[in-house]
């Protein structure tokens, strides 16, 4: 039997066909609508994933750390919990009680149910990670032209891939780009390590890490110099061009390119290519993300798209159209209520649903007690020990809570904090709606096509039963998760079973073009707005970098810290921290390297394989080196996500979190001075 869902095990959030036998998986395939295809690692061994003998299939629990973990029943376990929430509640205040949740989870309708369980408990602390992913480029989108852009490759004409490796990633985008760069498409990388993308590059911008921002200002400075902008679109559609073409002016490209390690003709070239050839895209991605400069970077790059006229047109960057589903994060319960993000009041209101993604601010809760202390913690599909940024301190954190409740598929190095593990269905046990398919036009159900293994629950379901044994029914009146759903899909006419019908997806209307000719820009001016008045008025530049760089632009800047560590790439045979115990994705990478260029390695006399000890003022890491042109001199890429096997190769040993960008929260985690020493085996 094949059954048609979607797949979570990354992001990609991509349809696949599943085939079932006797109510097991034996295997699964992308659809996809291109014939060069890229095969998906994880997909071709999902039967190792889901079934694998390390899955969590009974409710775990200790009252004490120095514990071993009981199995125990769901009843007993969730009774616990509440008993503990209820107890912190009385003594500090719901807002004690924070929730923390990773990417696995999803942020579709997933989302809304966990943000819904802490606003009935009276707890404004559901907080995400995308103070270092996607949520706090959004912001920079929001306040330029209303939405988070999506690039519309396959008929575009010329393509900018900035700081996105989308053959790792997203392979139904990277299709695209194959498809469209094979029928004549343009083809601009900026990155500053080699890619796939960068080999079949027009141009590649081989930038300096950190400083794309200052990259953008100086292509935004060619295009309004050689009047290339699209005067019609910038005089009706846009506002504070003057301030730009002020501001632009100091970012020459003769001045700009020492500092960016970029030659000032390749940036004129990039200018007159993507200002002359329409239309064209811009994929922005993770590489802009971790970096203090995020959001004037961010909103440099939604600028040039802006003034190119390139926004909402056929080839060119689309504004969604929303599926209009039911909020029901029960906001309002919690509206007056100081969280723990209370540092960063932009980004933490200005979107209706999103809600907290600066995590940073949790660990300081936790640490300095600053609002209030947080004493209680539940993890949703997430690894902070690994993942977020100056993992001593992270740990220091978990250590101090009097309890950490985890929800996961598997043990990871955040269970050795844990009083409780509830076990997590996979993506392909569970019924949702991801947020990939509530974004835009074009609806499709993530539908269950096998039953929970063991006595693991969908993440939903978990979310209900909490509420239950809170004593929340009332907010949670739904007999299954379908009819939460239907609940939430009301406004759309649609129900659970009409997606169920039509397992490939449902347009629930056409792409429309150029909507801001009759509808505006869902800015408060209705206008793409260059000058920001909202940021004028909380003290930030209106445009961006106005008043120049503000502080780093890349941590521990100073003497002695002769290289440029960066974060390595997302291989596709992990998602982030996860899936390391699979043998056989662990016989495609078998341990990390740092990848560093031959002339530095000479310098250092080292050669391939040797063992080097790499240090920042936080930590340090020891990983074999591979000697490649994958980087440039200067910087040395170290592989990401290996704390998860083992502490020595913890990248967030390395990485900074108390100097952060002051409107979206977003520390230094992708790059950072260091210093490299040779070891003896």
């Amino acid at each position: 039997m094949k059954k048609i869902t979607n797949c979570r095990l990354c992001s990609a959030c991509c349809p696949v066909e599943v085939n079932i036998e006797q109510g097991e998986i034996t295997g699964a395939k992308r659809i996809t609508p291109f014939e060069k295809t890229i095969s998906c690692l994880k997909l071709v061994n999902v039967r190792k994933i889901i079934y694998s003998k390390q899955r969590l299939q009974k409710p775990l629990l200790r009252e004490k750390l120095n514990e071993d973990f009981k199995e125990v029943s769901w009843q007993e376990v969730l009774s616990f919990i509440a008993y503990k929430m209820n107890k912190i509640k009385e003594e500090y205040g719901a807002s004690s009680v924070a929730l923390l949740r990773g990417m696995a989870a999803d942020w579709g309708t997933s989302w809304d149910y966990a943000v819904r369980l802490m606003s009935a408990f009276g707890s404004p602390n559901a907080v995400g990670n995308g103070s270092v992913c996607f949520v706090a480029r959004e912001m920079a989108h929001n306040y330029t032209y209303g939405a988070i852009t999506i690039p519309q490759v396959k008929d575009s004409k010329c393509i900018i891939i900035w700081g996105k490796n989308d053959r790792n990633t997203l392979p139904q985008m990277a299709e695209a780009i194959i498809f469209a760069k094979e029928r004549g498409a343009k083809l601009i990388v900026v990155d500053p390590v080699k890619t796939f993308f960068t080999e079949m590059a027009d141009i590649w911008i081989r930038i300096k890490p950190a400083h794309d921002g200052l990259l953008a200002m100086a292509i935004i400075n060619e295009i309004i110099k050689k009047r290339l902008y699209d005067r019609d679109f910038v005089d009706n559609y846009c506002i504070g061009f003057e301030a730009l073409r002020d501001i632009a002016s100091f970012y020459d490209a003769e001045k700009v390119a020492e500092q960016i390690w970029v030659d000032a003709d390749l940036i004129k070239e990039t200018a007159k290519i993507y200002a002359t050839t329409k239309p064209a895209c811009i994929i922005d991605g993770n590489g802009v993300d971790m970096q203090l400069n995020i959001f004037d970077a961010t909103r440099a790059i939604c600028i040039l798209r802006a003034i190119t006229g390139n926004i909402d047109i056929p080839g060119g960057d689309f504004i969604p159209q929303p599926i209009p589903i039911r909020n029901i994060q029960l906001k309002e319960k919690i509206s007056d209520i100081k969280s723990v993000m209370y540092k960063y009041p932009l980004f933490e209101k200005f979107h209706p649903t999103w809600g907290l993604h600066g995590q940073s601010t949790l660990i300081d809760a936790i640490i300095d007690e600053d609002p209030y202390p947080v004493k209680m913690l539940l993890v949703q599909s997430a690894n902070p020990a690994v993942t977020m940024m100056d993992s001593q301190r992270v740990k220091k954190a978990l250590q101090k809570l009097e309890c950490l409740v985890m929800i996961d598929m598997f043990l990871n190095k955040t269970s050795n904090y844990a009083h409780v593990i509830l076990p997590a269905s996979s993506c392909f046990e569970k019924t949702q709606i991801n947020r990939a398919y509530i974004r835009n036009c074009f609806i499709m159900l993530q539908q269950k096509v096998i039953e929970p293994i063991g006595e693991s629950k969908p993440d939903i379901e978990i979310i209900f039963e909490l509420a239950k044994a809170l004593g929340l029914k009332e907010y949670f009146p739904w007999d299954t998760v379908e009819d939460a759903l239907d609940f939430q899909l009301e406004p759309t006419g649609l129900k659970v079973e009409d997606l169920k019908n039509n397992p490939q997806g449902i347009w629930y209307e056409k792409p429309r073009f150029k909507k801001f000719e009759q509808e505006g820009f869902k800015t408060p001016s209705k206008k793409v707005e260059i000058y920001s008045e909202r940021l004028y008025e909380s003290g930030f530049d209106p445009v961006p970098f106005m008043r120049g760089i503000h502080g780093q632009t890349i941590s521990f800047e100073k003497e002695g810290y002769d290289f440029i560590g960066i974060s390595g790439e997302r291989v596709s045979c992990f998602t982030h921290t996860q899936f390391r115990h699979v043998d056989e994705l662990r016989n495609i990478e078998r341990e990390p390297f740092v990848d560093i260029n031959l002339q530095d390695a000479q310098k250092l006399f080292l050669k391939e394989q040797d063992l080097v000890e790499i240090t920042t003022p936080r930590g340090k890491v020891t990983m074999k080196i591979k000697i490649s042109d994958v980087v440039p001199e200067g910087i040395v890429r170290i592989a990401w996500g290996w704390g998860e096997v083992d502490d020595k190769w913890n990248l967030n040993n390395l990485t900074d979190d108390l100097e952060r960008n002051p409107v979206t929260c977003t520390p230094s985690g992708r790059s950072f001075y260091c210093k490299i020493k040779k070891l003896k085996f």
